[in-house]
């Protein structure tokens, strides 16, 4: 292949200019720290931001639909507290138990918001800009302003973010979860009517209207399941942390979005892909793991993650653009 044509496959693809920013940032932090890139430093960093790839999966349908949702933290932070309670009450609770009521206290709260939207037409930055405070407060007032230690779970509920046993031994647990959730996602926004329906309705709303999609349904839906993942993502993360704490993943939300725009996923609907929200959730992953293990300051970290974000931005907006001109190009002919 010579390199005109390897540019253009470049530039014709989103996932492979991903691929290829993924690369150089292996590299580069390779060339400065050679402990990056083994087995246990890759295996502790998808552990270390399994919460951020669930809840990415979710955010990239709300994205989809043309919608946004800052509440996902909140969320997280009252579905795992009340989980926590939960267990620290009765710790003798099998583990699945615990995150089933996590993660149907996240639907719930998601249900909500998506009912709210979709019937009371308020918009959703500021409806969830309302239950970013509610759940939060909630999360906080249930734990009486206190918080649930170590000690207060139980020995099987700690083990499980550490352990490998639902990927045979080989994978981590939090890992298993990711890769299920991501096999699904894809599996539905590929093949499904549902997928092609979510896609409609952030394309073009009027049209899905007109060719029957219930637009309000759709929207629930993508609320419902983006706060059922939240609320997954609560157990795993006070799994994982052995503690739970009413200020949990407080400014998660920024890093979660991230994520989705740098995968590729449009603000304004309609453009998005599963492999790309994984790759780009990836991209922030390194960045944040990478950035301290070759000495940056951590008031440069945030600079320089910012400085990244931008440039893979950049190249996607490219991208976007030759493939709307190769479209156009294939339309007049």
């Amino acid at each position: 292949m010579n390199m005109k044509a390897m540019w253009k496959k470049i530039t014709g693809s989103r996932e492979v200019s991903l691929v290829l920013v993924l690369l150089i940032l292996c590299v580069f932090i390779q060339s400065r720290n050679s402990t990056f890139l083994t087995p246990e430093t890759i295996e502790s960093l998808f552990k270390n931001y399994a919460v951020d790839f669930v809840i990415a999966a979710g955010m990239m349908l709300i994205l989809l639909i043309g919608a946004i949702d800052i509440s996902v933290g909140s969320t997280l932070a009252f579905s795992g507290m009340a989980a926590s309670l939960f267990l620290r009450d009765h710790p003798g609770t099998p583990v699945i138990v615990v995150f089933l009521i996590a993660t149907a206290i996240g639907l719930l709260c998601g249900l909500l918001i998506g009912v709210i939207i979709a019937y009371g037409k308020v918009h959703p930055l500021i409806c969830t800009l309302g239950f970013m405070s509610i759940y939060r407060g909630l999360a906080y007032l249930i734990a009486n302003n206190e918080w649930v230690a170590a000690s207060q779970f139980s020995k099987a509920y700690k083990a499980f973010a550490q352990s490998r046993y639902l990927g045979f031994g080989i994978v981590n647990n939090l890992v298993v979860i990711v890769i299920v959730v991501y096999v699904v996602f894809f599996f539905v926004m590929k093949w499904t009517p549902t997928g092609r329906k979510i896609y409609a309705v952030g394309s073009n709303a009027e049209a899905a209207l007109i060719s029957g999609i219930k637009i309000k349904k759709v929207k629930i839906a993508c609320y419902s399941v983006l706060g059922a993942l939240c609320g997954l993502s609560g157990a795993m993360y006070t799994s994982l942390y052995a503690s739970s704490q009413g200020n949990m993943a407080e400014g998660l939300v920024m890093d979660v979005i991230a994520a989705c725009v740098v995968g590729g996923v449009s603000l304004s609907g309609g453009r998005g892909s599963v492999i790309g929200v994984f790759l780009g959730t990836l991209i922030i992953s390194i960045i944040g793991k990478g950035l301290p293990l070759i000495g940056v300051s951590q008031f440069w970290q945030k600079a320089i993650k910012g400085l990244i974000i931008l440039i893979a931005v950049i190249i996607n907006v490219l991208v976007q653009r030759q493939m709307n001109k190769a479209a156009l190009k294939r339309r007049e002919n």
